[in-house]
């Protein structure tokens, strides 16, 4: 009888200490420094996609919810795929981030968007944990779309726009998802100056001359 371990794909080592020195193989970019923009647009893509697998593990979301975040971790992944081979490199990419990509988050948006029902005015991010860590996530995808912006601009012909593209598009489905979490007990709206005018209050208070009782 044949072994079946032989059949199963060879184990990736843990540690090799090839990138000991600070540079790292970049997918089809070759030997490129760790701290190329092209690897930190990698890396806080990853980050995104971590940081939304949070938001479904402890938010209590509803299934509808978590199936859309589940796809579109799906996406994040096609779109690491896309970052690591070069826009015009003429061998085929295992994934590339395409417009049927954008076309599906915004139609997510866009039903989302009418569970929050009142989009308008600034609000803190917080309420529930769901929408806390909703709102956190839209952070960490907002700055993953600034990294990607910047590997584009010094790598033009090389990084995929349609990623930045994409990334634009998923943190505002992170917006509406995080003001529909917080559609049952409203949000916490911005007022802006509250603490200053607080304490202007307070120090007019503060001056009021005190008033006795009784006369002389």
């Amino acid at each position: 009888m044949a072994d079946l371990g032989e059949f199963a794909p060879a184990q990736p080592a843990l540690y090799t200490g090839k990138g000991d020195s600070g540079r790292t193989t970049f997918g089809r970019h070759g030997d490129v420094a760790k701290t190329d923009v092209r690897v930190a647009a990698y890396e806080a893509c990853d980050e995104a996609n971590a940081a939304v697998s949070l938001a479904m593990a402890a938010g209590g979301l509803p299934i509808e919810v978590t199936s859309t975040l589940a796809s579109a971790q799906n996406d994040l992944f096609d779109l690491v795929a896309d970052l690591s081979v070069p826009l015009d490199d003429p061998e085929p990419a295992p994934a590339r981030i395409r417009e049927s990509h954008l076309v599906r988050l915004e139609r997510a948006v866009d039903h989302f968007a009418q569970q929050a029902a009142d989009l308008s005015g600034f609000v803190l991010p917080g309420g529930t944990v769901a929408a806390a860590l909703l709102y956190q996530a839209r952070g960490v995808v907002r700055r993953a779309e600034r990294a990607v912006w910047v590997a584009i601009d010094l790598h033009p012909t090389s990084v995929d726009p349609l990623t930045a593209r994409y990334l634009n598009r998923l943190s505002s489905l992170m917006f509406v998802l995080a003001r529909g979490a917080n559609a049952e007990h409203g949000d916490v709206m911005w007022v802006p100056e509250a603490s200053a005018r607080a304490m202007a209050q307070e120090e007019v208070g503060d001056d009021r001359p005190e008033t006795g009782a009784g006369g002389a």
